[in-house]
């Protein structure tokens, strides 16, 4: 009961992390006047400097692991940049162009593709709950793209793709994810992960050629979504789930669209109408359909395996 409660707790801590950090880039983005192409890559760097350095500590025999053979540095570049580096970019770029609500929200979205990614290698049409996710998952962007209203968008086109975006991203190191972790810990893929990106989209930017120079508030700014948002909310919430499984973890996670949707609407004085909340609900249920849905399933799958021994 203490492990489950302790996993819990943890989940909600990390999740919860991350939509305080989605809420400090809103603040940087329309207070500090931050370019998300000049924030990412530092962000990226530093955690990644950061966890590599306590890697160096506590997992020195593992953490040059990942470029010790080709195929094992071809799936960590594939896994740190196509996934977790363009997944943190497209992310803040949708917290940029709308706000740290609708960003996190978005992102919710990943189930959706994982679950068409399981269908399309497994050669199988969606189950039932499935379909139902999917409808949910539509109607609750619609909600939240138009207001009910096809005449009006209240989000721009152009964040809701980088948001649409960041959730595909969310699938490709989820898929990729056991093909690292299987081998180095989880921590040493992340730090490898952020450095790469830190470094690539830096060049990609050329973030040294935009002109801006932060002030105190952009420099706690930034120490905040590096600190709390990357490395608090990444180990809280690795230790909620290795304690409570990823099946809870996932509704548990909804604590970071919260966070943020509370944090901008109430501090940061963003626009949150009864249709986003709707939207919000109606994503929330599509999570719990894909978790529960899929772990009953996978019970009678096993049920039936038994019986017919």
């Amino acid at each position: 009961m203490k492990r489950n409660l302790k996993g819990i707790i943890y989940t909600l801590l990390g999740a919860s992390c991350w939509g305080l950090s989605g809420s400090m880039g809103q603040y940087l983005f329309t207070v500090q006047q931050m370019d998300s192409r000049w924030l990412v890559p530092i962000r990226l760097g530093l955690s990644g400097i950061l966890i590599l350095l306590y890697c160096l500590i506590r997992h020195k025999d593992t953490v040059f692991k990942p470029w010790k053979s080709v195929e094992m540095a071809k799936w960590m570049i594939i896994y740190g940049v196509a996934g977790v580096s363009i997944c943190q970019f497209l992310y803040f770029l949708t917290i940029e162009l709308s706000n740290a609500a609708m960003g996190t929200i978005l992102q919710d979205l990943s189930p959706i593709f994982i679950l068409i990614f399981t269908c399309m290698t497994s050669k199988r049409l969606p189950r039932s709950f499935e379909i139902i996710s999917i409808l949910l998952a539509i109607t609750g962007v619609f909600l939240l793209t138009t207001h009910g209203d096809l005449k009006h968008i209240s989000l721009p086109l152009p964040a809701l793709i980088a948001g649409i975006g960041s959730a595909f991203c969310v699938m490709i190191y989820n898929v990729l994810a056991p093909k690292i972790t299987d081998i180095i810990p989880v921590i040493v893929a992340q730090g490898w992960s952020f450095l790469l990106g830190g470094a690539l989209l830096g060049i990609a930017f050329r973030t040294w050629k935009i002109h801006y120079i932060p002030n105190l508030m952009g420099i706690l700014g930034i120490l905040f979504v590096v600190v709390i948002g990357n490395i608090c909310a990444f180990t809280l919430y690795i230790s909620g789930v290795s304690k409570i499984g990823p099946q809870k973890a996932i509704l548990y996670s909804f604590a970071e669209p919260i966070t943020a949707a509370l944090i901008s609407t109430f501090v940061l004085k963003s626009r949150f109408t009864i249709y986003d909340a709707i939207g919000f609900g109606l994503i929330f249920m599509m999570l719990f359909f894909i978790t529960f849905g899929s772990k009953e399933n996978t019970a009678t799958s096993k049920e039936t395996a038994k019986n017919a021994k």
